[in-house]
């Protein structure tokens, strides 16, 4: 699975940004933060959502700790609009070129603004999707900062 075209998008993506990620694949996959917690043998805090809103017409990231939940309002005052909901799945696909449940943090088809919760930079490292439900990448969350150009902004309920 590890040589998956979309895994090697993100690699390929890590790489051009100075980064390698050692990518970890799980036959029976890792669809939630709570899978892929488990399958990891860590904490669900250290496992980052990566989910696509729709932010009055504009596409963003919110990079999450698996244990948190994105409080739209909140998440919509960091976008600068006035209001924000989930993503469809063809939305998610159009701006990231990867299926809900494998998308990763960066390698995406079109830039996306992104923000990233806080709590994520307590940790020593962070486990994010490598883009299918199957794989998974550890990485240090303040690399995820530098790589994504994320905005560091409490957008959880």
């Amino acid at each position: 699975m590890s040589d998956h075209p979309t895994v090697g998008r993100v690699t390929a993506a890590a790489r051009d940004a100075g980064h390698d990620i050692d990518v970890v694949t799980f036959p029976e996959g890792t669809r939630t933060a709570v899978d892929a917690a488990a399958a990891l043998e860590c904490n669900v805090e250290q496992i980052v959502k990566s989910l696509i809103f729709d932010a009055d017409g504009e596409l963003v990231l919110a990079l999450t700790s698996g244990a948190n939940q994105v409080d739209t309002d909140k998440l919509a005052t960091a976008a600068e609009k006035p209001r924000c909901g989930r993503a469809d799945a063809d939305q998610v696909r159009a701006v990231t070129g990867y299926a809900i449940g494998g998308v990763p943090p960066f390698g995406h088809d079109q830039p996306v603004r992104t923000w990233i919760d806080p709590h994520l930079l307590t940790m020593d490292t962070v486990w994010a999707a490598a883009g299918t439900p199957k794989t998974v990448f550890p990485i240090n969350p303040n690399d995820l900062v530098t790589i994504t150009g994320a905005s560091i902004f409490d957008f959880t309920a």
